[in-house]
């Protein structure tokens, strides 16, 4: 990808308009993204974020729900949402002849929805179903609970879905006036990606995107690590376990050596933990780990489901991993590690999707589009010390457990912390 086709535009409602041009494709990927997701509802409020998601596509002041569908539909685009815990996003996929349209579509629901009572009445039952669901999948909602123990009483903590008694007491005016305070033009990004000139897109956004309020962009609840311990004995035939530190935010020192120490640790197939619990010792059908960073911190994870009766070997072995991890890196792995986080980085980029994507998040964390050779340069410069330094300040921080099944021989959060403090 050639970086000058990257173009960004501040409107003077505050609004970024931010686009790529990409040679050799005939669609262009283009969604509205705004900074506000999980982490910016009060309790009262939980859940709101995506219940808008939801009630964006249910009908606007020029536009049914059906005629929503029908219209991106007879053009054969896609459109589609997603909620976060920092952002939540409304995009379409269409025929480069099609920007138009799709940039009209996501205005509208953006700028006009209407909230209509009896759709709201259908989508909110649609939500609960969405959450008994996740309830009822024990490695869906075990993260809810990690998430909720590693930040307690807050914002961070709080589920994506909220909660059924908040749903099913949720009023139109709360999603209404949590709209009006949060869906500002200083606070969102509409991007595009693909076939498409960005000087077009922008008059296309400042038609349909006018209406956005002009208000400062709201601020979101700082979040404060806690720690802790979760445990449910459900019947299941699995132990779901999932074993967290605080770990970095984007803009840290240590976000790439974080990036790399996941993947290395258990990204893939080749990984330490899947190697050494899965393909030596049988322990486990699945376990991987992950980096979740924030604006303000992150979260560091491993995940394994295992049978009750593998359960008590299981953990003394990932602990084991975590340990060596911070001391004993050998140069194989970690060239691995690196080519694996540069070819998913690469990769991701020869889709208009993901790359739309990426540009608005670029904006919204680093407030550019960040060039995707300092990205590279950057993943190229960390070292095997740059991981063991990452790994030891993660792992001897204060750790966060959360258990589902049948977990009595998974050791207490305590014993946990003494063995990798060994």
């Amino acid at each position: 990808m050639t970086e000058s086709l990257i173009r960004l535009t501040r409107l003077p409602s505050g609004l970024t308009v931010v686009t790529e041009k990409m040679d050799r494709v005939e669609t262009v990927s283009l969604g509205a993204y705004v900074a506000s997701g999980t982490r910016n509802e009060t309790a009262e409020e939980n859940g709101v974020s995506h219940f808008l998601e939801h009630m964006a596509f249910k009908g606007t002041e020029r536009r049914t729900a059906t005629q929503i569908a029908e219209e991106i539909e007879a053009v054969g685009g896609h459109i589609n949402a997603y909620t976060a815990r920092e952002q939540t996003a409304f995009y379409v996929k269409v025929l480069k002849e099609d920007v138009a349209l799709g940039t009209d579509i996501i205005g509208d629901i953006l700028t006009h929805s209407t909230f209509d009572p009896d759709e709201l009445e259908r989508e909110r039952g649609v939500i609960l179903q969405e959450i008994g669901q996740a309830n009822d999948t024990p490695d869906d909602i075990i993260f809810d609970h990690f998430q909720e123990t590693a930040y307690p009483v807050q914002p961070m903590g709080r589920p994506v879905l909220g909660t059924e008694e908040g749903i099913r007491g949720m009023k139109r005016d709360v999603l209404t006036g949590y709209m009006k305070r949060h869906y500002a033009a200083a606070n969102s990004v509409v991007a595009g990606a693909g076939a498409l000139e960005h000087e077009d897109f922008v008059r296309m956004v400042q038609t349909h995107f006018a209406d956005l309020p002009r208000l400062p962009a709201s601020a979101a609840v700082p979040g404060i690590y806690g720690g802790g311990e979760f445990r449910e004995d459900r019947d299941l035939d699995q132990v779901h376990i999932v074993l967290g530190f605080p770990s970095v935010a984007y803009g840290d020192a240590d976000y790439y050596p974080a990036m790399l120490l996941s993947t290395l640790l258990g990204g893939g197939m080749s990984s330490r933990l899947f190697q050494e619990v899965r393909e030596k010792r049988g322990l486990v059908y699945s376990i991987y780990s992950f980096n979740a960073p924030y604006m303000d911190g992150g979260l560091f994870g491993v995940y394994a489901g295992t049978g009750e009766s593998e359960a008590a070997e299981l953990m003394p072995v990932v602990l084991e991993e975590l340990r060596k991890v911070q001391s004993e890196i050998n140069p194989a792995e970690m060239q691995r590690a690196r080519a694996q986080v540069k070819a998913s980085l690469l990769m991701s980029l020869e889709s208009t999707g993901s790359r739309c994507e990426q540009l608005a998040r670029q904006v919204q964390v680093f407030g550019r589009v960040v060039p995707t050779v300092e990205t590279v340069a950057k993943i190229e410069a960390v070292t095997a010390e740059d991981i063991e330094r990452a790994a030891a300040h993660i792992f001897r921080a204060a750790p966060t457990l959360a258990v589902m099944g049948p977990g009595d021989k998974v050791p207490s959060i305590g014993r946990i912390a003494e063995l990798l403090a060994a």
